[in-house]
């Protein structure tokens, strides 16, 4: 009985790319998590700065994930990653499970 739409694929691809995407942060550069509340119309954000990173797309990668794991929206603003509401412990709590220890 011969193989009729099988198809087997090769994993070691996926986990270069996925190693390839960890390489690009440096990890070891200051973060600063802090929350203001100016501008908005009062309401409180958390503010992300040092990821040490200028390119866009993993940032905009980190950022969705940290948005399902804190429950709330965030935007991009010039490299810097913002959050609706004050997250500053779930932020800190995402980052380390991330690799990220420079907090």
């Amino acid at each position: 009985m011969g193989k009729k739409n099988w198809i087997e694929f090769d994993n070691q691809l996926k986990k270069s790319e996925e190693t390839a995407k960890e390489d690009t942060f440096d990890k070891k550069s200051k973060i600063n998590i802090s929350k203001q509340k100016k501008g908005k119309k009062g309401k409180t954000i958390t503010l992300i700065k040092g990821l040490g990173i200028k390119d866009e797309i993993p940032l905009k990668e980190l950022l969705k994930k940290m948005k399902v794991f804190c429950g709330t929206g965030g935007t991009l603003i010039d490299s810097n990653i913002q959050l609706q509401g004050d997250m500053v412990l779930k932020s800190i709590e995402f980052l380390h499970k991330e690799g990220f220890h420079n907090l």
